[in-house]
């Protein structure tokens, strides 16, 4: 009956729909009967159809009674009903000319009903208010309400066909829940107005209800909408709920005989509609007359049909998935939505009204095992055998009844999209709904969903301002000491209780919202607190409130307590790997200020990975040194005969976070033992040359890879190990190899470097004064990286994400695994020098020297560990 809502209910997984004729079984969908398509007859087809009509045919008079529920409508109300159920018959006949699902069931449903009853009201009272006829506001709704329908269907038929849909997923859910959540407040109001024969649009018509006998009417119709809320979502047996809505009417008949109450005597009390004329199939058409149109009111409707237009658009999407969910298969969302387009096309020209997938009467069909489209036949017979019929079902049929079935979808609406959708989102969000719900109360339909997004937003960039973590890390670089200098990181660097090298990592966007409180979250970290002075200085960095950034007495005790339990560490790496964009309120309130603290305090502070538009914001702001000065600081940091650390009240910025950690692993060794650090496996970039040994061999990395584990029959052993490997030169910005790409081979750094790029999209960055360009990585060209400013190539979209030195190992997981590459491999130096090991080469290894073989599989362990310890899975 209600397609919209019920689909959107089984998306979010909460149910089926607000009016099931099934549910699913608990695996999340029913297997439909096994059955042969010949074992179905056409007594099957018509008891299949009759179930369908039974469900629809009463919720479509209720639907007429919302749409066109101003008084002005009144004595048209039997042909508008009959009209809406002419609707749904020509958006049967459109699914089952067009739809790939041959038990589809569609009519007039609600999803837009709101919206048409929004357009009606507005048309009748502006027509009204100039002095205008009760034919004039007839045949206006009726050309402008099609008119609207058919221009809806182009629009799905276009979103489908160009595969747009994700366009209506810009209006967000909870906006949509309070729309939905407000059908349901409007279906219970027009169903009780329906059961008392008054007129209920606004709040304060329920003054009705304070009448006892109005009471009286409508109790029935709220009961018996209870009864069958509760049937809807308790019973199993699929005929229970068509069954229940035969029994009702009936026994009210019953009563009557019983009371000896004749039809008359019920209608003069109100249990029963009024006598009017009969209404012909050929009065239909008779609606409409062209000349007292009123064209001008059709740009009064615009506004409300965008939002119409998303808002089917989305429901549809939903019923759609709906259907694929319960049935276990894909279907193609976009060509289902131009089948629901063309169906709305059809009854926009035929003066109907939107319509889509009816989801419970489409799975109910389904789970029969049926597959034949003459359900389809049959429910479209029955529809016109109803417009063609001269009774009027109004006048025969109880008031409480009709009423009851559109309050049970008030029920169900708003059991749903008030008190089960808590459960389903975050507080926020819920208060979304319910602030959509209430402003369309208040403002109406339009500016409530428009208050709806735009609160919606807010929140949005509330949330993603504040939305950044820290988290302090354990890495080292991949640098491999001498014993000596390891010992001094183990004791100093890396102490377990108060290690001098300390690595925090920055995860999401910073923005003025979360910079105060990162900042502080990054003082206490690392245990030091402000000053007043240093409060006061960062006060005047930022434009915002300044009790953000007052320190409480409870801030103050925690940051007395770090103090306690730990010293202040000397080298501060922030890892900006996983920050995905920084402001400029951000930049000096937060980094800037954080910089200057270090300084004061004799800490070094330095950050790795900044995404290009990060480190843009952080040098065009001096929060960070321009790359030259940058090259010359650290240049001077490693200078011969300058042991102490200097600090700077700016950051210093590395490429990787272990070109970072291996600058402040070599500086604190020198600053402990006052002499150059021994590496042989290390060439780090900006250090001078003098202090970088070469000529290294295949036999002495395996060798300081195996350290203290190597025997002195492993070095025997390892000797031999260039019979299996050659030797590969590069130049800078030589690929190794390619991501996805065979892996028939592994590789270590002899002499050089590999970078290892990694895509970040676009680098433009477009500021104030033009589009700017920050520095990027081409896999192509790698000195254009290492470069000055603005000297890259406009197509390059990569950055650094790591190097593998001399002594790494490379390739081998992938190697190992025998899968595609997962990762580029870049030369990075001239004179590159690798030592390449193929899958031949490994082969020939294991059946000649299977010791050598071990050896290297211990190198492989060695690596891996290594490798786990940084987390950097990618090698």
């Amino acid at each position: 009956m209600a397609a919209a809502y019920g689909s959107t209910d089984v998306a979010i997984g909460i149910k089926d729909e607000g009016s099931p004729l099934l549910k699913p079984e608990k695996n999340g969908h029913s297997s439909p009967p096994k059955e042969d398509a010949k074992s179905f007859t056409m007594f099957h087809y018509i008891i299949y159809a009759a179930i369908n009509v039974i469900i629809a045919v009463p919720g479509l008079y209720g639907y007429a009674s919302v749409i066109f529920n101003n008084p002005a409508f009144a004595p048209h109300v039997a042909a508008l009903s009959k009209l809406v159920v002419l609707s749904s018959c020509v958006h049967q006949l459109a699914f089952a000319l067009f739809s790939t699902l041959d038990f589809a069931i569609g009519t007039v449903q609600d999803a837009g009903l709101i919206f048409l009853s929004a357009m009606a009201n507005d048309i009748a009272n502006t027509i009204l208010d100039n002095g205008g006829t009760v034919d004039e506001i007839v045949s206006t709704t009726l050309v402008i309400l099609p008119l609207s329908t058919a221009s809806l269907g182009l629009v799905l038929i276009l979103l489908g066909k160009f595969k747009l849909l994700d366009i209506v997923s810009y209006l967000p859910m909870p906006v949509i829940g309070g729309y939905l959540a407000f059908i349901g407040w409007f279906c219970l109001q027009a169903g009780v107005a329906l059961c008392i024969s008054e007129s209920m649009m606004e709040l304060s018509d329920w003054k009705y209800m304070l009448d006892p006998y109005n009471c009286l009417l409508a109790t029935p119709g709220l009961l018996a909408a209870l009864l069958l809320t509760y049937i809807s979502r308790k019973a199993t047996n699929d005929a229970i709920l068509p069954a229940t809505m035969i029994l009702i009417p009936t026994v009210f008949y019953i009563i009557m005989y019983l009371t000896g109450t004749t039809l008359p005597e019920a209608r003069d009390m109100g249990w029963v509609g009024e006598v009017s004329p009969s209404v012909q199939f050929g009065d239909l058409l008779k609606l409409v007359d062209f000349s007292l149109v009123h064209w001008g009111l059709v740009t009064r409707c615009i506004g409300t049909w965008v939002g119409m237009v998303f808002v089917v658009a989305f429901a549809s999407c939903l019923d759609i998935a709906a259907v694929s969910m319960d049935m276990g298969e894909a279907l193609d969302t976009n060509k289902e939505m131009v089948t629901v387009g063309i169906s709305n096309l059809m009854s926009g020209c035929s003066f109907g009204f939107t319509g889509s997938y009816i989801f419970s009467q489409t799975i109910f069909t389904y789970r029969t095992g049926c597959r034949s489209r003459w359900i389809a036949v049959f429910i479209m017979m029955a529809y016109i055998f109803v417009c063609a019929s001269t009774i009027n079902i109004l006048q025969i049929a109880p008031l409480f009844f009709l009423g009851a079935t559109l309050i049970f979808i008030g029920y169900d609406l708003l059991f749903e999209w008030i008190y089960e959708i808590r459960t389903k989102l975050f507080l926020m969000e819920y208060m979304i709904l319910l602030i959509t719900f209430v402003a369309i109360q208040i403002i109406g339909m339009d500016f409530g969903i428009l208050f709806g997004v735009v609160v919606a937003l807010i929140d949005h960039v509330a949330s993603t301002t504040r939305v950044s973590s820290l988290t302090r890390v354990i890495k080292r670089s991949r640098a491999l000491w001498c014993e000596e200098d390891y010992n001094v990181l183990q004791l100093h660097g890396y102490h377990g209780d108060h290690p001098k090298i300390a690595t925090l990592e920055i995860k999401g966007s910073v923005f003025f919202g979360s910079s105060q409180k990162l900042l502080t979250e990054i003082m206490e970290d690392i245990g030091i607190s402000a000053t007043s002075d240093e409060l006061l200085d960062i006060a005047t960095q930022t434009p915002h409130s300044s009790s953000s950034i007052r320190m409480t007495p409870m801030m103050k005790h925690n940051f007395h307590l770090n103090l306690k339990k730990q010293h202040p560490p000397e080298y501060v790496v922030l890892d900006m790997t996983s920050m995905h964009n920084l402001d400029a309120s951000s930049a000096t309130s937060c980094f800037l200020q954080l910089a200057k603290i270090c300084e004061k305090r004799g800490i070094f502070l330095c950050a790795a990975g900044a995404l290009p538009r990060v480190e843009w914001m952080l040098r065009s702001h001096h929060v960070a040194f321009h790359y030259d000065e940058e090259v010359e600081v650290k240049r001077k940091c490693l200078a011969k005969g300058h042991f102490d650390q200097p600090v700077y009240g700016k950051l210093i910025l590395f490429v990787t976070l272990f070109g970072a950690l291996e600058f402040c692993e070599r500086s604190l060794i020198r600053k402990v033992t006052h002499h150059i650090p021994h590496s042989r496996l290390t060439c780090l970039h900006d250090v001078p040359s003098d202090e970088v040994e070469h000529k290294t061999t295949v036999e002495l990395l395996i060798k300081d890879m195996l350290g203290k584990d190597k025997t002195a029959a492993d070095e025997a052993i390892i000797k031999d190990v260039m019979k299996y490997c050659k030797q590969i030169r590069c130049v800078a910005g030589q690929s190794i190899f390619k991501n996805n790409t065979k892996s028939d081979s592994f590789y270590m750094v002899i002499e050089g470097q590999i970078a290892v790029p990694k895509n970040i999209g676009s680098t433009k960055i477009i500021s104030g004064a033009g589009v700017k360009k920050g520095r990027t990585l081409s896999t192509t060209n790698l000195s254009d990286f290492l470069g000055a400013e603005g000297e890259e190539k406009e197509e390059n979209t990569s950055t650094v994400q790591s190097f593998m030195k001399v002594g790494n190992i490379f390739g081998f997981c992938d190697f190992l695994l025998e899968r595609y590459r997962t990762f580029d491999a870049v030369a990075k130096d001239d004179a590159t020098v690798l030592a390449k090991f193929t899958r031949e080469d490994m082969e020939r290894m294991k059946s000649e020297n299977q010791l050598l073989y071990g050896v290297m599989t211990n190198v492989f362990l060695k690596a891996s560990l290594m490798d786990l310890a940084n987390c950097t899975c990618h090698v």
